[in-house]
C-alpha cells in the first residue's frame, strides 16, 4: 500500500470545512461512523449522511450518492469499505468534492490505494489512514492519548 498522507494542513483544511458528507454511515447505532457522526454534529459540523441503502439517517435526509447531495459539499468523510472506496471517489469528483479523507482506526478502514492514486491524478486532497476522532476537540480522552502515542511514535500527521 502506497503511503498514508499525514499532512496536518490536509487536516486542518478538511476540518475547516463546516459541510461535509459523511459517506458509509452505518444503521447500526453502535457502529463507530454514527459515534464520529454525533461528535461531528456536536462540534458544530453541517454532516450529510450518504448511505445508498438508507432513505433517512438521525432524522436527516439520506443520500444514496455524493452527486445528489443539494446544495453540494466540499468535503467527503469515507467510512466506507476499501473495496467501495474507489467508486465513491470517483463520485466525488463528478461531484467536484476536492477533499477527501479516507477514516482508518483500525484495520484497513476505507484505504485504497487505486482510490488515493486517483485522488492526486484528479487534484483531489487526501487524508488516508487517520481518524478523525483524533483532532477534534470534543473526540474524547482516549483518542487524544491515541493521538499522543502516535506524536511519541512519529506516526503522527507532519506540520507543513
Amino acid at each position: 500500500m502506497a503511503e498514508p498522507n499525514r499532512s496536518m494542513r490536509d487536516i486542518d483544511d478538511f476540518l475547516a470545512q463546516k459541510r461535509v458528507a459523511m459517506v458509509g454511515v452505518s444503521r447500526k447505532t453502535a457502529e463507530l461512523s454514527v459515534k464520529l457522526f454525533e461528535e461531528l454534529c456536536r462540534s458544530g459540523y453541517d454532516v450529510v449522511p450518504v448511505n445508498p441503502n438508507m432513505r433517512e439517517f438521525s432524522g436527516q435526509h439520506c443520500f444514496a450518492q455524493v452527486q445528489d447531495i443539494e446544495p453540494p459539499v466540499e468535503a467527503a468523510l469515507l467510512m466506507t469499505s476499501p473495496d467501495v472506496t474507489e467508486t465513491v471517489v470517483h463520485d466525488c469528483a463528478e461531484a467536484g468534492i476536492r477533499r477527501v479523507w479516507m477514516f482508518r482506526g483500525g484495520g484497513p478502514g476505507a484505504v485504497n490505494t487505486k482510490a488515493m492514486q486517483f485522488c492526486r491524478e484528479h487534484d483531489i486532497r487526501v487524508i488516508a489512514g487517520e481518524c478523525p476522532f483524533m483532532f477534534l476537540p470534543g473526540g474524547g480522552a482516549i483518542h487524544h492519548l491515541h493521538g499522543w502515542f502516535r506524536k511519541l511514535t512519529g506516526h503522527y500527521p507532519k506540520s507543513n
